[in-house]
């Protein structure tokens, strides 16, 4: 039996692009590496902060996470994603500069989601900037432009806080604001059959506002993870064991 090399690292095939941001990576946060059930590597891409990827477009930042993106394929990755879903507005650029697959932003499952939903049912989006989310985003995406949306913004915690890049951020009232939009938004809206959550930071909120909502959530965790089963199909859970 013979294995073929030509990679500097094995065994972590998903690469992850970082915001450049020092708020809490509890678990359950892409920028928490206990969050997934295998290894990732990460490149951090400096001076991209929440606050100039959110609000201001990302604006002279294509080529940074380009360059972080080649580094991470340089160094063994199969697949590049981000932290952040306003980054839906790279997907072309970074799959046209790289020879691997990317998934940019967790709003690429809402057309998907959209054809799971039983008919007179769609997709909801919860966001951290409801004010900035603009229809550019939605299409980069994949998504109708007319997707509901409903937003954090305005609660006493979440979006002030990692938009903010506060040091510090109370848990319980981070998931009052993520739980309370996401029950305006099927109040406001009962066709939203099922919600997905924009900001990769949310994902520790999932359950609650599952449970609050009754509605399924779809995170960029659970993005990442079905991302990372096809790039590695025939991974074996004992790494010592050479499939042949």
């Amino acid at each position: 039996m013979r294995v073929t090399g030509g990679k500097s690292i094995y065994g972590a095939s998903v690469g992850i692009l970082m915001l450049d941001a020092r708020f809490p990576r509890i678990h359950g946060d892409m920028g928490n590496a206990a969050t997934f059930p295998f290894p990732v590597q990460y490149r951090l891409v400096e001076g991209a902060s929440p606050d100039k990827v959110v609000r201001q477009g990302a604006p002279g930042l294509l080529e940074p996470f380009i360059a972080a993106a080649r580094d991470l394929v340089r160094h063994g990755c199969d697949g590049i994603t981000t932290n952040c879903g306003f980054l839906a507005l790279f997907q072309d650029e970074l799959r046209a500069a790289l020879d691997v697959p990317v998934a940019a932003s967790s709003l690429m499952q809402v057309p998907m989601v959209d054809r799971l939903l039983p008919k007179g049912k769609r997709a909801g989006i919860l966001t951290i900037s409801g004010s900035t989310l603009t229809a550019r985003h939605l299409l980069a995406a994949g998504a109708a432009p007319d997707t509901p949306v409903a937003t954090t913004e305005g609660g006493a915690e979440f979006t002030r806080a990692i938009l903010g890049d506060e040091p510090d951020l109370d848990l319980a009232l981070a998931e009052a604001d993520n739980v309370a939009a996401a029950q305006a938004l099927c109040e406001r809206r009962p066709d939203v059959g099922a919600i997905v959550l924009e900001c990769t930071n949310m994902t520790p909120y999932a359950a609650a506002i599952g449970a609050a909502t009754g509605r399924p959530v779809f995170t960029m965790v659970s993005f990442v993870t079905w991302f990372q089963a096809a790039l590695t199909p025939f991974q074996s859970k004992d790494t010592r064991k050479v499939l042949p």
